[in-house]
């Protein structure tokens, strides 16, 4: 009865695996940087040049330079549903990035970086309204980037990496509306069936999620590019541009397990439910490409003025194919639209060195959204946010550099957003009397704290 329905409603849920959206889109990878809004494009910054735009590294006259960022984000997201707020419970996520360039001639620089460009969680709670659709995720993806850069004239420089990828998923949502199980149970009780089953005729669900999909997935290593450009317009103003590849990130064989709240939605469900427990899919989606462009200012020696500007390529996510693997469930096979747009981020910040050991910073970014707000899960709560930063380093020694930065993300909000899908458990039992098609809608708010200490070594 409600097979074809369960199967469905996984292969949606794969669909979480995507990382696709503003709010996964990690910005947070250099503590030093994040204090000036994250920028860094026209700036010449060692190693972690090779984040920001490979030809950078060439300009350092390091021998060996070291350097490490650990970020935490504290993301807390509201939906207003029916007139009743509910609030996420988030974990802390904690992006990573490390940096290590070497010289090998006056003008040849060589490193390599490992990062997180793409990770975040979101935890809804089991029992909210909106469990169908998203109850908690952890993603997570890693790069590793060796590098080379080269400057060619001693205003010009190019760089480009390699960026090896993967990443996993960790996904929970409800498989079965209470309210879809409720009626059914309703119309047991009318027709005695539910005391033939030996079912309290009396119990129902209420807020109670029935079951729950568990969703995990590896992805294997995706291969792109990171290239640059950097050039000197004169001793104060610098350009430079770098572009991010997009990458196809495949999932060969995601797994599904099945969680029940209780015994009555065990008794009911369990039957049509055993063969999700075996049931795989493979899945592949995009990884868009990312365009920047950057210019830097020095007004005085101690002053340096930064400006970013960032294209998302969201535009290559406009469907996501889903297959399963048995021959058997062919015809659950999804294919499911998105329709993302590209997106654009502008980044700008200033710093300042107040003395010989002590820098001191300040930033903002504002990162527009690539989700409509017809196609909106609250799995990505995307929307236009607005990142203010401050941050300073000290050097204690001179080599070394100890760099503290924070960031507050306030989202603009989005209100009425909207995301349709088919309870196939109504529509395939006209008994139920319940619409086929619902509409999920929310009004939706996000902020996030952002600390991030980082510590970098030269010589």
């Amino acid at each position: 009865m409600i097979r074809k329905f369960l199967l469905t409603t996984i292969a949606a849920a794969a669909c979480s695996f995507t990382l696709m959206a503003e709010g996964y889109q990690v910005n947070t990878l250099s503590a030093k940087q994040l204090g000036m809004g994250h920028v860094g494009v026209a700036m010449k910054l060692g190693a972690e040049s090779m984040l920001f735009n490979p030809a950078g590294l060439a300009f350092s006259d390091k021998t060996l330079d070291l350097s490490g960022t650990f970020t935490g984000i504290k993301a807390i997201a509201d939906a207003k549903v029916d007139g009743v707020e509910y609030k996420t419970r988030n974990a802390l996520s904690t992006p990573l990035a490390f940096h290590a360039s070497f010289k090998i001639y006056d003008n040849f620089q060589a490193g390599v970086s490992f990062f997180t460009p793409y990770g975040s969680s979101i935890n809804w709670t089991d029992n909210w309204p909106g469990a169908v659709l998203s109850q908690k995720v952890d993603l997570a993806t890693y790069t590793i980037q060796p590098t080379l850069s080269w400057k060619i004239t001693p205003r010009l420089s190019v760089g480009a990496g390699l960026m090896l990828t993967w990443g996993s998923v960790d996904l929970n949502k409800g498989l079965v509306s209470s309210s879809s199980l409720d009626r059914l149970l309703t119309v047991l009780q009318a027709t005695g069936a539910s005391q033939a089953m030996g079912l309290d005729p009396s119990y129902r669900f209420g807020t109670t999620t029935p079951a729950s999909v568990n969703l995990k997935g590896t992805s294997d290593v995706a291969v792109g590019v990171n290239v640059g450009a950097m050039f000197d317009v004169s001793d104060r103003v610098t350009v430079g541009a770098s572009f991010r590849s997009k990458m196809m990130m495949k999932v060969k064989a995601g797994e599904a397990t099945v969680d029940y709240a209780n015994e009555v939605a065990r008794a009911i469900l369990e039957g049509d439910l055993n063969i999700i427990n075996s049931a795989n899919f493979a899945a592949e989606m995009p990884c868009p490409y990312v365009l920047n462009f950057g210019v830097s200012y020095r007004p005085t020696s101690r002053l340096t003025l930064a400006l970013d500007a960032q294209l998302t390529g969201w535009h290559a996510y406009r469907h996501l194919d889903i297959d399963f693997l048995a021959e058997q469930l062919t015809p659950y096979d999804q294919h499911l639209t998105k329709n993302y747009s590209n997106a654009w981020a502008v980044k700008a910040g200033a710093q300042y060195a107040l003395t010989q050991r002590l820098d001191l910073r300040a930033g903002m970014m504002i990162d527009t959204t690539p989700v409509s707000t017809l196609h909106y899960n609250p799995e990505t709560p995307g929307m236009t946010k607005i990142e203010p930063a401050v941050g300073f380093s000290f050097r204690p020694i001179g080599n070394l550099s100890i760099d503290v930065a924070f960031m507050y993300v306030a989202g603009l909000g989005e209100d009425n957003a909207s995301c349709t899908y088919t309870d196939l458990l109504a529509a395939r039992n006209p008994a139920l009397q319940l619409p086929a098609e619902t509409t999920f809608k929310a009004d939706y708010s996000v902020k996030a704290f952002v600390p991030s200490i980082g510590i970098s070594y030269s010589f």
